[in-house]
């Protein structure tokens, strides 16, 4: 079988109609027309003498022999970009395009302190952000489709690599009319369980919040009311005074227009308070660990310098 007509682009058409099951929404995802795209993945169709994808009016599917040619389609696009990273790795320090995750609770809030030093420091990085849920990113993160991914604190992978960067608290909102908008301090056990708002399920924050507050555990239903699909939807709702809820500190700290309705307290402890820590990660196997540590030092020196959170191996502020 002669594969000289094949292209890493027909492999990348297969590939995100796999995983969107819509050759209309992958043709959108990867920047071509629909025609173009299933002409593409027909072709190749012919071309392995299989059928990759079950279709119907209703729905996409994927074969059982389909499964196969997809996985080992994964594969060689995950070299094909180890190749591009053996390539830059040897050109200018953090150039070219840069494929970084970076989880939804922390990218809206943590991005805006970081792009416009960034640009400043590497102005040929072309930085390509992906914002997700943790376990969505880091299986990406596996599969080769980022260079790192930038999580709260998760359970190591052995072929991934974790570079701390810092520690940032979980502080309660409420209502500014709020009995604990005024408190002199605030414990743990002030926390009024029965109103406290939770990130949706599949966030992280969610089950931290949980860990902090099992007793919240026992009340969640299916049909729960006190839930947010995103944080600022919670800040949203504390603000129209349905409850309370934690925030992590950059949320609270680069600011909200509902300020004005939502008190945040730090959380009153003998212990340390708590919090989250957010890591780089990467894959151990990646080609430009050169490019990882400046990251890492870029974020580190930007918060420090902003004292925003307590970055870790640096002195608090």
């Amino acid at each position: 079988m002669n594969f000289a007509g094949l292209s890493f682009r027909d492999l990348e058409y297969v590939v995100s109609v796999a995983e969107l099951r819509h050759f209309g929404r992958a043709a959108q995802a990867c920047a071509v027309s629909q025609p173009t795209l299933s002409a593409q993945v027909k072709k190749l169709e012919e071309f392995l003498g299989l059928e990759i994808f079950e279709r119907s009016a209703r729905q996409v599917l994927v074969t059982a022999r389909g499964a196969a040619v997809v996985e080992q389609a994964r594969r060689i696009l995950a070299e094909g970009r180890r190749l591009e990273e053996v390539v830059q790795a040897g050109g200018e320090p953090l150039s070219g395009i840069f494929r970084l995750g970076v989880l939804d609770t922390l990218g809206s809030y943590l991005l805006p302190l970081l792009l416009q030093p960034l640009r400043a420091r590497f102005p040929r990085l072309r930085l390509l952000i992906q914002e997700g849920r943790g376990a969505a990113l880091l299986a990406g993160l596996e599969r080769g489709e980022t260079d790192a991914v930038l999580l709260a604190a998760a359970p190591r992978d052995g072929e991934l690599t974790a570079l701390p960067l810092f520690h940032e608290e979980l502080v309660l909102a409420v209502p500014r009319d709020h009995a604990l908008a005024t408190a002199p301090a605030v414990a743990l056990a002030d926390v009024p369980v029965a109103e406290l708002i939770l990130p949706g399920e599949g966030h992280c924050l969610r089950d931290q919040v949980l860990a902090l507050l099992p007793a919240r555990a026992r009340l969640a239903r299916a049909d729960d009311d006190l839930q947010a699909a995103s944080l600022e939807t919670l800040r949203q709702m504390v603000a129209a005074g349905i409850g309370c809820g934690f925030l992590p500190q950059l949320a609270v700290q680069v600011g909200s227009l509902l300020d004005d309705m939502v008190a945040y307290r730090r959380i009153s402890t003998t212990e340390a308070a708590p919090g989250r820590e957010v890591v780089l990660y990467h894959r151990a196997s990646y080609g430009r660990i050169r490019d990882i540590r400046l990251l890492r030092d870029a974020v580190r020196d930007r918060l420090a310098e902003a004292s925003a959170v307590r970055v870790t191996g640096r002195p608090a502020p």
